[in-house]
Formats: structure tokens, sequence, C-alpha cells
């Protein structure tokens, strides 16, 4: 079954579904109230610069500073347009207190996830990675070569050129990069580098030498590098042409406008979220698109109409009176997407929890009991998990730091095939930068996602006022000793009240009532008052009140 991407478009929110072998793989959601604002550019002004850190906070007009390390600025200052090269020379000092990124790594990720870099050797040969890792964005090589110290390039007050590579994040600002990224369909424009390279997912060496060679050829006369998108394989020097065109126009009017604005300033604003599904998602693997709104079908019709009019046939109108998300079964696996359990097929089941630092996945058989031995139903139970695990974080859109503790094996041969099997899924269906590591004798696995916006959790939920994110309350047991004390002691009531009212929730209330009666009794007979528990349904588990009367 070919993929399919739904699309449900209201005034207040766009969401857009990518269905693959007929499940939910991933989703976006868009808002009117708080659009994303990865891959915007903004003329900014230096905050503060933190030697030791070698970061700085600039102001791009949020309530929130955005966070720029060293490793995401451009120091060369002869390549930044004049007003950039200004500034009052004063370097701010002290802590990070303004919630961005501080601990984040140093190595910001780039606005645009589809993008996997492989450089192409002088021989055509992919250039290899060390030690089996991907290798570094192409479009962030310059950045690794000897750095001055920011301090020295930087000061409070200037003025400097940024664009948004991480969307601000619960008390974090935004991240943000001095090396901006254009995307078009079949490019990425770098304008502040020089680099070439093509997506490690074209995987013929001929093709890949032939791209790069002819977008080489292509080079606009101020330079510029550029990433050749995954799209790009049989194409001709004519639809390159365009997009370069295109892309140096973009650049050009950014530039034009920066020097008319004072700091803040947001000087280019990205596709939304229609648009972009169709830029960065719509190519020959989907065999349709639906949308249900007739305004937004009319849109992507004439964008498609410029960008790949050979897919134009593949986009269609919904009009059924059921809701497209519905009829596409799609609400349902939304909701499941939120839940802490997550079901196999062979009757196993994940457990995924998230807290402050990581996310932890754990496995276990459930259900599953197997046809032959032991060991052969923890192997394919853990090998049923790792592919899954790679669909929930997709789906989840879960980054960071990721731990999962599969179920212990005793051989290494099949510790190894359930790494291979979760590596091959990373590599097959995930396009964020992913690292995993070798699994342990314990059956632990380490792996990094790239995280650049919101997870679903983020998105959809907020913390339950009630336990107050933790998924935990006190027990009616617990509740229950608690109002017990507080009522035996002497000096809690006026010595003429003649009773005790106790108001809690109806979990709580029948407790006392049951188990604890008795002791109500002893309490009534020691302090010389009656003590009356009135159950209180709009009352939480924890919540009670005492007065006396």
């Amino acid at each position: 079954m070919k993929k399919q991407i739904i699309l449900n478009c209201t005034p207040q929110e766009t969401r857009v579904a990518i269905v693959e072998a007929g499940q939910l793989a991933e989703i976006f959601i868009e808002r009117l109230s708080s659009r994303g604002v990865v891959g915007n550019i903004y003329k900014a002004r230096v905050q503060r610069v933190l030697p030791g850190m070698q970061a700085a906070f600039v102001d791009i007009g949020f309530e929130k500073a955005a966070f720029l390390h060293a490793s995401d600025f451009l120091h060369d200052l002869g390549e930044l347009p004049p007003f950039m090269s200004s500034g009052e020379p004063a370097v701010a000092s002290g802590e990070a207190d303004d919630g961005a990124g501080a601990a984040e790594d140093p190595a910001a990720p780039s606005a645009f996830e589809d993008l996997e870099v492989e450089p192409v050797g002088e021989e055509g040969a992919a250039a290899p990675a060390p030690d089996g890792e991907s290798p570094p964005d192409a479009a962030r090589s310059p950045r690794r070569r000897g750095r001055t110290p920011l301090e020295t390039k930087l000061s409070r007050g200037q003025e400097i050129l940024v664009q948004v590579s991480k969307e601000p994040m619960g008390t974090k600002g935004s991240r943000v990069t001095s090396y901006i990224s254009l995307a078009g369909r079949y490019l990425v424009y770098m304008p502040t580098t020089d680099h070439i390279g093509v997506s490690r997912r074209i995987a013929d060496e001929a093709e890949r030498r032939r791209l790069k060679d002819l977008v080489t050829s292509l080079r606009p006369a101020e330079g510029g590098g550029f990433i050749v998108r995954t799209v790009c394989e049989g194409l001709s020097k004519r639809e390159f042409q365009a997009d370069i065109n295109y892309l140096t126009r973009q650049w050009g009017r950014v530039l034009h406008k920066s020097e008319s604005v004072s700091a803040p300033a947001m000087l280019y604003y990205d596709m939304d979220q229609v648009q972009r599904t169709v830029r960065d998602l719509f190519t020959a693997e989907v065999g349709r698109i639906w949308v249900d709104s007739p305004r937004e079908h009319q849109r992507i019709l004439e964008l498609v109409d410029t960008l790949a009019p050979r897919l134009k046939g593949r986009i269609a109108l919904y009009e059924e009176s059921t809701p497209i998300f519905e009829h596409f079964a799609i609400e349902a696996q939304i909701d499941r997407a939120l839940e802490r359990k997550v079901w196999l097929k062979s009757g196993g089941y994940l457990i995924i929890e998230r807290t402050e630092a990581l996310t932890a996945i754990d496995v276990n058989t459930g259900r599953y009991v197997g046809k032959k031995d032991q060991d052969e139903t923890i192997l394919r139970t853990n090998l049923e998990a790792a592919e899954e695990v790679v669909r929930q974080l997709r789906l989840r859109n879960i980054g960071g730091l990721i731990i999962i503790d599969f179920i212990d094996m005793e051989k290494a041969a099949d510790r190894q095939r359930v790494h291979d099997t979760l590596q091959e899924a990373v590599r097959q269906k995930d396009k964020a930068q992913t690292r995993v590591l070798k699994i342990s004798e314990l059956g632990l696995v380490e792996m990094t996602r790239k995280r650049t916006r919101e997870s679903l959790e983020q998105l959809l939920c907020s913390p339950c006022p009630r336990c107050e994110g933790t998924g935990q309350a006190k027990s009616p047991a617990t509740v229950s000793y608690e109002i017990l004390r507080k009522v035996q002691q002497p000096a809690a009531f006026p010595a003429e009240a003649s009773r005790v009212v106790v108001k809690t929730s109806p979990a709580v209330a029948e407790f006392l009532a049951d188990t604890e009666s008795r002791v109500l009794d002893q309490i009534e007979k020691a302090i010389a008052k009656r003590i009356i528990v009135k159950a209180q349904e709009s009352y939480h588990p924890g919540q009670y009140e005492i007065s006396a009367q």
C-alpha cells in the first residue's frame, strides 16, 4: 500500500497525517494561535555573551531570549552583511538563567529534518563516517574547524542575522544559528557556506556524482552551498536552475529587508504547514493526498502545478460527511499515541515513560508465551519491539536521550540481532538524525534522536493539575490517616464546638466509614465531639476540608 497524506484543515488548526502501510506514521499539527518558528530568519540583537559557555542570548522579538552557541555562529565576519560587524565592546557575564538550551548538545540540528547528507568523495565514493556513526550535516562542517572565542566576535547590542533551528520548548527559548538554510523543492540553499552535499537516501554513486557535478556547475556567482534533496534523482539542469534562481532571489530579499529594519525584526517567514507538506513530503512515494478543505485543495493544486506537475493527479478533495480523520481512523490512532502502554501484535507490550532528563521504554512479553523455548520467546518479542519502538518514536516525535530496556537475552548473537534490527528500522523508517549505541549485557540500549519541535504529548497535553504531572496521587488510606491525625489534635478545634465536619472525596469517605469506623468512634470519645464525614463528588483524591461547628 502506497503512502498517503491526510490533511484536516480548519481556520484555527491544520493537521497533517502521514499514513504508511495503513498505519499512522507521523503527525504534524500547526495552530493559528501558535505557529511554529523553525526556519524563520530574524535580525537579532545580542543581549548577553557568556564566555564561560561560549554562547550568547539574542533578542529576536520573543518573550524569552534565543540561545546561540559558538558552534552555530559564523565566525568569519567578512562573509556577513555589513551591519553584523558592529556593536558595543561589552561582554556580559553570569549564569545562563534565561531558560534557553544551555545544557543541550552544542551541535544544533538543522531546520530541515528530512535531510541526511553524506558528502561525495573525490572518486565518487561516500566519505566514510567514523565508528559507523552518521556523518555530520554537511551544512555544519565548516564550524568544526578551529574557532575564535565567541566574545571576540560578538558584543552586546550587536545586530546579527539568525535562523531558528529549534522551537521554544517548556522553559527554554528558541535555539538559533547564523548558518542560514533556505529550502526549495529540490535543493536547500546555504548562502553562508560553500559546501555541496547529496542526500544519503540517494544510494546510487554514479547518480550522486552526476547530481553534485550538475549543481556545482550551476552555483551562482555570489557563491553559497547546496544540499541536493532526495526527490532529485533523475532531474535535469532545468529543474535545478529554476530552484537556484528562486532560492537566491529569496536570499536577496532577506538581505535587502535586513538593511531597512532595526533588530529585533523578522526577515523571512517559512511556509505554512500545508505548503511545507507539499514541498517536503509530497514525493513519488505518495500515492494520494487527501484534503478536506476546498480552499486548501486549490492552493495545493496551484503549488504542485509549479513544483511537481506530474503529481497533480494524486491530489483529491475529501467531501464525505464523516470527518476526514475519523474516516481514515486517524483520531483513534492519535489517542493511542498518547497512552503509556503500546501493545505488540504478539501479545507483548511496551511501556513508554517520559521524564525531564530522558524517555524510558520498557519491553515486556505480556500475554505472549511463545511456541518453543524461553530464549526464542524473548528474542521474538524483542525483535518485534525494536521495530515498534522506532515507529513510536517517530509518531510521538520523541527526541533527546532514550533508554530502551529490552528483555534480558543470554546469547550475544541474540543481542546483536536485536541491535541490528533496531538500527535497520531507524535507517529505513526515521529521517530524524539518530544515534544508537550497542546493546548491553543487561539488554539496555542508549540512543539519541534529534529534537527540533515539541513531542506529540507536549503539543496535545498539559500536566494534570491534580498530580502536577507525576501520574501519582495519594491513596485513600494515606489521606484518611492524614485526616485522622489532624482531628485528634487537642488544640485543633474550639472547646465549645460540638462536632467536626470532614469534607473529602468519595473514595476517602468510604475508607473512613468502612475500614476505620472503629477508629472514628474512639476519636469521637477522646475529643468529646461528633465526627461527620461528607463525600464531595467534586473533590479530587487528595483534597479535604476539616471544620468545627
